[in-house]
């Protein structure tokens, strides 16, 4: 009970108990410092005197507790003094905190890449090789980039405030909640996006929402006693139509903007829509990939074309397109993935399962790993 307590504070408390006590330390390896302290706590005291009625603030006020210990320890309570209480700004424009956080990380004096990664340590607690992961780069490569993040920040004295024009850190905020997603974390990225859209009902955002909202509804057809289920063979009676039906208007509203999550939450449709997967308009997920390759072009989006090319043209022309991104998603392993399905298709069997092994030494868990690893041996 007390792990579970623990991992969903963790999951829903992380941000607001790490922006409570950046407000007090206005320094963020302090404030992160002081934070996984207080979950360190929580995991013995929670465990010898039960869970708090209020998980959330038991955390804040034990992380700001040990801020303060940390901050006399070093001598620096007098200069820190005046920041101790911080006032709430009038008229606060984000009132939900993981946001307001977001926001603050997300200034324009830093490259986006640092941004996201940035804000996927602070606001959503994912450590460094679950980064790294999702930026497909060594887990070192990752770490020096988060430092160097965190250096620019104390160096250029940049304020961590809500900007006046929202919209002009959008396009960061968007990649944050949509990395989570990509990283696996949908429920964290449903709740995320609705919230964003509740205070930015822009097209891009919608169509961010709609994209989460419909992976989430197909998710519970995904797994199978464990092991991933292929779009194709998925058992769309678990599918939530419900869930896909009040998506779809947030798509319409979505492609007045025409932004490449809404083109991805028009793909997304498309295949939430189809009766079977014979039933998939592959021409038109076509057509919405070659234009989403022209507003965001990406190796990813690139791979993904290559799958619906091969559903119109045959496996030759995904074979080929998806031999073209080697070098850019070199550690992706969907990409081998996708090209074991093009080569057995071809009937090149052992090139195939080379290629299943490939993508089961890239396989981001260990059912996906087991996956591919059987297919490979089939």
């Amino acid at each position: 009970m007390t792990f579970e307590a623990l991992d969903q504070a963790h999951r829903r408390k992380w941000a607001a108990v790490l922006a409570a006590t950046m407000r007090l330390t206005r320094d963020f390896d302090a404030a992160e410092d002081a934070v996984q302290e207080a979950f360190e706590s929580a995991l013995v005291v929670w465990q010898r005197d039960g869970v708090p009625p209020n998980p959330g603030g038991w955390l804040t006020t034990t992380a700001k507790r040990k801020a303060l210990d940390r901050m006399r320890r070093a001598d620096l309570l007098a200069r820190k003094l005046p920041l101790l209480v911080v006032p709430e700004e009038p008229g606060e424009v984000i009132p939900d905190q993981r946001l307001r956080l977001i926001f603050m990380c997300c200034h324009p004096a830093l490259s986006l890449n640092a941004r996201v990664a940035l804000t996927l340590r602070l606001v959503c607690g994912l450590p460094t090789s679950e980064i790294a992961h999702v930026f497909l780069v060594p887990q070192a490569t990752m770490a020096a980039r988060l430092t160097t993040a965190k250096k620019k920040i104390r160096a250029a004295g940049i304020p961590f405030q809500v900007p006046d024009d929202l919209t002009s850190r959008l396009p960061a905020v968007l990649a944050v909640v949509y990395l989570v997603y990509t990283a696996g974390s949908v429920d964290r990225a449903v709740e995320l996006a609705s919230l964003l859209a509740s205070l930015l009902p822009l097209p891009e955002v919608l169509g961010l929402l709609a994209l989460v909202r419909l992976s989430e509804a197909r998710a519970a057809a995904r797994f199978v006693d464990g092991k991933p289920v292929p779009l194709a063979a998925q058992d769309r009676s678990l599918w939530d139509h419900e869930a896909i039906a009040s998506a779809l208007p947030l798509v319409e509203k979505a492609l007045r903007g025409g932004g490449p999550y809404a083109v991805q939450a028009a793909i997304a449709a498309l295949h939430a829509t189809a009766a079977t997967y014979e039933d998939t308009d592959w021409p038109q997920i076509l057509a919405l990939y070659d234009e989403l390759v022209a507003v965001y072009p990406s190796a990813t989006a690139a791979l993904g074309r290559a799958v619906a090319l091969a559903e119109i043209h045959g496996p030759a022309a995904g074979l080929a397109e998806a031999d073209r991104l080697s070098v850019d998603l070199s550690q992706y392993y969907l990409l081998p993935a996708a090209r074991a399905e093009f080569l057995r298709a071809l009937g090149r069997v052992d090139e195939a399962a080379s290629a299943d092994l490939e993508a089961a030494a890239l396989a981001p868990t260990a059912a996906e790993a087991a996956f591919f690893d059987s297919r490979a041996r089939a």
